[in-house]
This record gives structure tokens, sequence and C-alpha cells, in this order.
């Protein structure tokens, strides 16, 4: 969980985008440089003012003052190759239907073996794979002529790309430099500094013909473009802070089917540190929990959602990552009022048990099919108790959130596909295709993780290897994945009840021994599956020891005391009838009487 602060908010600060440098790179295009080698321009390059330097990204040469005029951020590199790989597959799908062919350098068609049985024998047959667009496009090529989109060149037929915050302009040239397909490129920015420079970036790598530069508020730029000639076909927002101000321009701007690429970087308050803050932002109450980071992406969804719903628009998410210190989404927009009606079914409340961190859903709105229509209804709840089942604790109440799924899988593997069959196209190739390749194993219709950490730290015990307890549950007959947004995360369709009676389990088996010294010392706590008929945490010590193994207890207490007990006195004159030896007398003047 992220305990940076958040910044404070200005016409100044919000408006300067947290991405407009990075590390720089040798100048060097034909070898891609290792992520250590880094390398500035001096000021006696030609078109440098005094105290500059030039900072290289991928195709992009950046002139930046040193006297830190414009904010930048030389950690967001694999952010905005992700964000480049995102358009290309995006475009390659819109453009596609505009008759419109995109060619990426270095892109190869992959030759793929396929086996055929004939009556014969069997034949082998090598065919090369394209994206099923172009086999389309190849099919109708004798009926209709299409065109071929160049990096660097402008096309009629291309995307009108805005860039809403764009400090000194860093994504908007890579943009017009590694991007096919595109028409033209607004790089706006509030600085008067910040837009100076952009024209400046912009000259200096030779795309004015591509890339204009804009010197004015964010929101106003997209309210004037909410005419459907006017939009945008991808928005890209990455404010120095929080994007709550521009979300509702956004959703307005963006065109039917449109690309909306948004970057949260408060996370202390997605995260739980400030609930009563992200409510007033984005909607949402978020809680403190160990899956923190997927809640904020859920939040950021819910907020898109709900205001896009206004102007009767829905949003798909194509991709949502948690990587380093912020959270990146990437949405299309749609209209439809049939569609808007599931809103509510899609959006879910939060109950976490503060105690063992259980967690359950409850959905906003219900719907039901009818024939050929649709009924919604309120839904009914709450899910939980007044306290929770497991260990008798009370429920926080979170949300609401986006509680469906929150990758498109098809989508996410194109982009896969292309970014491994093209390795030397970014930097950080290896980072996205990790990154890319645990979003396809995720399971798509399980919201939030359980941390197998946190479930073990809860009874105090040993944490088996995440192996062993993914196949536990595997056996068990549930679906198991991990998540990208934390190392140690189970997302499972398993109930809670079952993840503890693993742990349990687990226990019962690291610990076959049951001596009272070794429980007394550790001070373990444990599950006791004999009080009140039901689990509930307790400190295992001598008194509810044979609770843990009552069949090896009884055994030694019968030992212990020798079958005396078998033979119980019932009559009152075998009792003792004399005192005590420790008993002693008090006597008046003790007390002081």
């Amino acid at each position: 969980m992220d305990s940076k602060k958040e910044p404070e908010e200005s016409p100044d600060t919000t408006s300067a985008g947290a991405d407009s440098t990075t590390t720089a790179v040798p100048m060097e295009e034909t070898k891609p440089s290792s992520p250590t080698e880094s390398s500035q321009t001096s000021s006696t390059e030609p078109g440098l003012l005094p105290g500059e330097t030039v900072v290289r990204e991928g195709k992009a040469a950046i002139l930046f003052p040193s006297a830190n005029e414009v904010f930048y951020n030389p950690v967001q590199e694999f952010n905005r190759d992700l964000t480049c790989a995102v358009i290309t597959e995006f475009a390659r799908v819109q453009l596609a239907q505009r008759g419109v062919r995109i060619l990426i350098p270095g892109e190869k068609d992959r030759v793929v073996v396929q086996l055929s049985e004939e009556k014969n024998g069997k034949v082998d047959q090598e065919t090369s794979e394209q994206p099923e667009n172009e086999q389309q496009m190849e099919e109708e090529g004798d009926k209709k002529e299409f065109i071929t989109a160049s990096v660097g060149e402008r096309c009629e037929q291309g995307l009108h790309v805005l860039e809403g915050l764009a400090a000194s302009g860093l994504r908007s040239v890579r943009f017009a430099l590694e991007l096919p397909g595109l028409k033209s490129i607004t790089a706006n920015d509030y600085s008067a500094k910040a837009a100076a420079l952009i024209a400046r970036n912009a000259q200096h790598n030779n795309v004015s013909h591509i890339l204009q530069a804009s010197q004015r508020d964010a929101s106003m730029v997209m309210y004037e473009a909410r005419g459907r000639k006017e939009r945008y076909d991808v928005i890209d927002l990455d404010p120095y802070g929080s994007p709550s101000p521009f979300l509702d321009a956004a959703v307005q701007a963006v065109s039917e089917g449109g690309l909306l690429c948004i970057t949260c970087t408060d996370m202390a308050v997605m995260a739980g540190n400030s609930g009563e803050t992200c409510y007033s932002k984005y909607g949402s109450v978020s809680i403190k929990s160990k899956y923190c980071h997927e809640m904020a992406l859920r939040i950021i969804l819910h907020s898109l959602d709900q205001r896009a719903a206004v102007y009767q628009r829905y949003i798909e998410p194509l991709l949502s990552v948690s990587v380093d210190f912020y959270i990146r989404v990437f949405v299309r927009v749609k209209t439809g009022q049939v569609v808007v009606k599931n809103s509510a079914s899609k959006q879910a409340l939060l109950y976490n048990c503060v105690g063992c961190g259980a967690f359950h859903l409850q959905r906003m709105g219900k719907k039901m099919s009818q024939g050929k229509h649709m009924k919604y209804s309120a839904a009914t709840g709450p899910p939980v108790g007044p306290s929770c089942e497991h260990c008798g604790q009370r429920h926080q109440l979170g949300g609401p959130i986006w509680a469906e799924p929150i990758h498109d899988i098809t989508f996410v593997q194109k982009v896969l596909s292309a970014v491994s069959g093209n390795p030397t196209r970014f930097r950080t190739s290896k980072r996205i295709e990790g990154v890319l390749s645990m979003v396809t194993e995720e399971l798509q219709d399980i919201p939030l993780y359980y941390v197998l950490d946190h479930l073990s730290s809860t009874v105090h015990c040993n944490t088996p290897s995440m192996l062993q307890f993914r196949s536990a549950l595997m056996h068990a007959g549930y679906r198991v994945s991990l998540s990208h947004a934390c190392k140690n995360a189970v997302k499972t369709d398993a109930p809670a009840e079952v993840l503890w009676d693993i742990i349990r389990c687990w226990v019962i088996m690291t610990l076959k021994v049951p001596c009272k010294r070794r429980y007394r010392l550790l001070k373990l706590w444990q599950f006791n599956a004999y009080k009140n008929g039901s689990w509930g945490l307790q400190q295992a010590t001598s008194r509810n020891l044979h609770k843990l193994h009552p069949w090896e207890h009884l055994e030694d207490k019968r030992k212990q005391f020798q079958g005396k007990r078998k033979k119980q006195i019932t009559d009152s004159s075998q009792l003792k009838s004399f005192p005590c030896k420790k008993f002693r007398k008090v006597r008046p003047l003790d007390y002081n009487i």
C-alpha cells in the first residue's frame, strides 16, 4: 500500500502530466540500450538554449530545461511503452473498418504449422498467421481498395488523439513517431512554458505536420469537442495526482467506441488511507486491505461508468493494470440506453472483516431475463451478519466498486502477441510481456483476491507454499489463479470458509505433537473447532490443547490419573472430614476489626 501523500492541486500542477520525460538513452537506435544506460546531449547541439539537455526515449528526442520548469517523471517509461502498444492494436481494429491497414517497423508475420489429415495421409501446411481484420481486407481486396498507413505519415482516415496534460510533450511526440494511422495529435497543457516547449519539441522531431501544441484548460478543450464530428478517437490523461476533475469531460469528448487512457497516481487516497476523500473524488469509499491495488482499479472504473451513464454511455474495460506507484486503465466508451440500464448490476458494495480479512460483495442492482425483455430490481442483502462468522469481528463497508471483469482477454492477447513478436520495438518489452501474461491468466469473473501471507499471519502459523495452497484449492474443485497486482495474491471462487479449512489442515499437519511448553513459548493462536459448535480465534493454552488433538490428549490424561476418575465418589461419607493442612483460621485482628 502506498503511503505517498497526494499533492495539492492547482491549475499549474494538475495540468502538468506525470509522463513528460524519461531516463536518457544513447543516441544509437539500432540496438536497444539497457535500463541503466543514460546519456544527455550537451547544450552545444544546434537548437538548444543554454542549460537545456536532450533526453531520448524510443524514437523521440525531447528538449528539456534543466531548471525543472516543466514537470517530468523518468520512471513512467513502462507506462508510455504500454500505451503505445495498446493504441497500436486499437488503431489496427478501428482503421480496419475504414479500409486502412497499418504497418509497424520490425513487425513480421508469424509462421504457424498446421496439420491437416487427408485420405492418403497427413500433409503439413505452413501458413502465415495475420490479424483477422487484415485477412478480411485481403479477402475483400478485389471489391474494395485499402490504404496502407505507415509510421510518421499523416493518414486522412486516421485517428484523432488528444493528450490533455502533455507537459513537455514526450508522449505525444512518441505517438507521432511510433504509431501509424494518425490524422492529428493535440498536445495540450495549461502552462505557457510547457506549451512553448511542446511546440519546440514537435519541430525538433519533425512532426509538426501531425502534432499541434495547445495552451488551454484540459476540461474546456474536451467540453468543446462534445459534438459528434469534433470528438477524439483517443484521449490520454496522465495528471499529477487525481484525474477526477477531467473524467466528466473525457467521457463526453471521446468518440463512439473510442479509447480512454487514464492514469491515477493518488494511490494514498484510493488504497484506503483517506476513504472520505476517495468518496468525494470518485464516489466510492476505499478501505485499507490487502487487495487495495485491485480495489483502486475497480474504484476508477466505477467512477468512469457512473459519469458516462449520465450521458447514456457505458464503458468496456480493455486493460487495467496496477504498476509501481500508480494504476492505468484503458477503456472503450460506447453509447446505448439499453445497456446503461445494466450499470447498477455492475457495481457492488464491499464488506470487509477487520479481523480475518474475509470479504463479501453485494451487487447494487439485480436483473432477470423474462423472455425477450429484461427486468431490473433492487438487490437483496446484506450477505453477512452483524459479525464475521469466522472470527467474530466487525465488518467495514466500502465501495461501490466495479464488479465486472477489468480486462478484455481477447484484446490483451493481441497486444501480447504484437509485443512478443517485435521485442526490439520497446525497451520495456520484457516487462510488458510479463505483466500481460499474468493478466491473461487471471480469473476474470472473480473480483479482488486474498494474500497468502495475510492468511498465515492471522493464525500465526508458517506460510505454506503457493503451489501447495493452489493445489489444495484445485483438488477441492475450485478455480484459482494469481494476480498481477500482488506477488502472493490468490484469486479463487472458493468461499472464505474453505480457505480457513485449508489453513487449519495446514496447521494440524505442521504441528503434530501437542507440546504444552511449545504452545506457551510461541504463543500460537489456533482456530478452536469445539467452542460453541463453530470455529473461533483462541489462544492455544493448556486449557484448550485437548481441543486441537482430543484423541491424543484423552489418552495421555488417562495415563496421568491412572484411571482414578473412572470410579467417581457418590457417597458423602467417603469424602475427607478433616481440614486441609494449608487452611489457616483468620483472626479478627488481621482485618483490624
